[in-house]
């Protein structure tokens, strides 16, 4: 890139969003970091270097408005958007709490609508933007237990999609990234629930329902997902737009 860009980073205080931050800034960018945990924002952005943390409850647009806000009165504008805050909540369905589908679904779905939306201004008032969504392989795939999160992950790529439709031809691109199974605290902290629920080993757990049928039969690393980000944002991919890219260790 010619210049140093200003990326917005949701849940990158940790994990994938951590990796994709920390790309960024490799390659010559400022990041910012939104994250619920300011604390936790704001060492990330410490650890990191160019980046500021900002706390921002993604699914309050209030709070999503007057970040964005902060951010374009700091740095002037906006370039790329990385929708990437997420949590996860297991149950069968007829269990599940409704103030959990909520929680999944309003931070993930509603979370990746607020930014987009009050991102746009200053990406179309310059012509350019890079939306950039982490969806998840369950965007096209379902797994039990993960009703909330499966559906806010295919509805994230539906509305990825039209969003990049609207801004075709405003020099703004939209695309979704989709993860399999990668190394992260999500990841550990779901297998001993899982193997509960299924009355099995954390071993049998992360085969049946994180490994599964992936061909490669292995966890994929944070970076490799940041690689991925980091092209989608690239000069040469801004012909890309509307497309669902997995990044599975093959599925």
């Amino acid at each position: 890139m010619e210049k140093e860009r200003t990326v917005i980073v949701t849940g990158a205080a940790q994990g994938i969003g951590y990796a994709i931050a920390e790309a960024f800034i490799n390659n010559g960018d400022f990041v910012a970091i939104f994250d619920l945990n300011e604390e936790a924002a704001k060492s990330a952005a410490e650890k990191l270097g160019n980046a500021k943390g900002y706390k921002v409850n993604v699914a309050d647009e209030e709070s999503v408005k007057s970040a964005v806000e902060q951010v374009v009165a700091e740095r002037g504008s906006v370039d790329v958007l990385v929708n990437n805050a997420g949590l996860q909540f297991i149950s069968p369905v007829e269990d599940f709490p409704e103030e959990k589908w909520d929680l999944v679904v309003g931070v993930i779905l509603k979370g990746t609508f607020l930014m987009t939306k009050h991102v746009l201004p200053s990406m179309k008032k310059q012509k350019y933007g890079r939306i950039i969504t982490i969806s998840s392989g369950h965007g096209r795939r379902p797994d039990q237990y993960k009703s909330a999160y499966v559906a806010a992950k295919h509805a994230q790529i539906g509305f990825t999609n039209v969003v990049a439709m609207e801004n075709a031809q405003n020099g703004i691109t939209a695309n979704s990234i989709l993860p399999g199974p990668t190394r992260t605290a999500l990841i550990e902290k779901q297998l001993p629930e899982l193997a509960a629920k299924d009355g099995s080993t954390v071993e049998e757990a992360l085969n049946h329902h994180i490994l599964g049928a992936q061909w490669m039969k292995r966890l994929l690393e944070p970076s490799e997902i940041a690689a991925t980000a980091l092209f989608l944002a690239s000069d040469g991919a801004a012909a890309i737009t509307g497309e669902a890219l997995g990044v599975t260790g093959g599925e």
